[in-house]
This record gives structure tokens, sequence and C-alpha cells, in this order.
């Protein structure tokens, strides 16, 4: 009978106690040679000499700059424009002054319910109807605001609709009273 478990075997090999159990029957293979690697960094000191010399790169030109941050708020010009100014220290008794602000004059009568669907946290708005300086027969339908109380009121609601990328303008009423 044969003897499949190999127990007469276990005393021959105990003189053998170091046995390589996995090796490769390949050699060692470098995955990039040692010649393209040298290549390669000879080739990047050449590109390297080539910037220095031929481009004119100096190292010591790139120094940080001392930069001054400036910040210039400006205001829209349309606040400054068409404006009344009144000296009213001679006349303060005499005059009342209402203080409006024109959105636009628009053609058509529908850009200016636009308009005042847009700006519907404005108050005091209103649609008239007036007739163009520059062409008399033309209708125009006029988006105001107001009156306001004063000029500083008229202001900061001019600025508010400034704001929504409308160019308003402020319009002054004096009467005597």
């Amino acid at each position: 009978m044969k003897d499949y478990a190999n127990r007469n075997s276990i005393g021959k090999s105990q003189g053998r106690t170091k046995k390589t159990v996995y090796r490769s029957k390949r050699k060692n293979i470098e995955t990039a040679p040692s010649s393209f690697l040298f290549g390669l960094a000879a080739m990047a000191v050449f590109i390297t000499c080539i910037s220095v010399f031929y481009f004119g790169t100096d190292v010591k030109t790139i120094d940080q700059r001392n930069i001054k941050n400036t910040v210039t708020i400006n205001f829209p010009t349309s606040l400054m424009e068409n404006s009344v100014l009144i000296e009213t220290n001679d006349f303060s008794d005499t005059l009342e002054c209402e203080y409006f602000v024109q959105i636009g004059a628009y053609g058509n009568k529908k850009y200016a319910y636009e308009a005042v669907e847009i700006l519907d946290e404005i108050k005091f708005m209103t649609i008239n109807d007036i007739y163009s300086s520059s062409d008399p027969g033309r209708l125009l339908h006029s988006v105001l605001s107001g009156p306001y109380e004063n000029r500083s009121a008229a202001n900061n609601a001019k600025e508010k609709i400034t704001k929504k990328g409308f160019e308003p303008q402020l319009r002054t009423l004096c009467k005597k009273k």
C-alpha cells in the first residue's frame, strides 16, 4: 500500500531548515531604465540653462512689489444731474416747495406700468400724461414718485430707485405762499 501522507519523509527533511517557498523565474526588471532617468534630468538642466541665458531670466528681479490698495466709491452721476438748488435764506417764508422723483417718461403706457410694478416698495407712485418738449405732438407717460416733504427724503427715494436699475431725476416744484 502507498503512503499518501508522506509520513516517512518527515524525518528526512529535518536537515534543511531554510526553504524558499515563492520564487519568480524572471529576473527583476526596472520600471524605468536608469539611462532614461539620467537623460530626463539632463534635458531639464539643458532647458533651464536655455531659459536663463537665451530669455534673460533673472531671479533677482522677481521681487515682491509694494502694492497699495485703494478703494474708490463712485456714486452714480445721475444723482447729481438735473438738481435744482434754491437758496432759501431770503425766501424761506414766501416759498413752499414739493420734491418729486421722476423715474422715467415712456412712449408706451405698458412700460410705465411695468416700472411701477418693479418699484412697488416706493410710495407715492403716479403715472401722468405729458407731451414731449422735443417733439410737441408726442404723448409720454411720466412715472413720478412724490411729493416728498424735503429734499433729503426725495434723495433717499432716488437712491433706492437707482439701486433698482433706473436713472431717476429729482424735480422740485416751488410755489409762493
